[in-house]
């Protein structure tokens, strides 16, 4: 995953279904309940780490 500072566009691509109840909670916690859904958020250590956990499922792209 590449490192990117400020802003950034998380979209969920996968669904929860079939994972480990910590990443479902991943989701829930980054604002991310259904297919499709998109979130602006600030990426700092707590939300890089979120997003590092739950990568597989998201599409991150920088919030311009």
């Amino acid at each position: 995953m590449v490192k990117i500072m400020g802003k950034v566009k998380i979209t969920q691509i996968k669904s929860g279904i079939g994972y480990p109840k910590n990443q479902k909670a991943t989701l829930k916690a980054l604002g991310l309940n259904k297919m499709h859904a998109s979130r602006v958020v600030e990426l700092n250590g707590s939300t890089e780490g979120m997003v590092r956990t739950v990568s597989h499922l998201l599409k991150v792209e920088n919030a311009d």
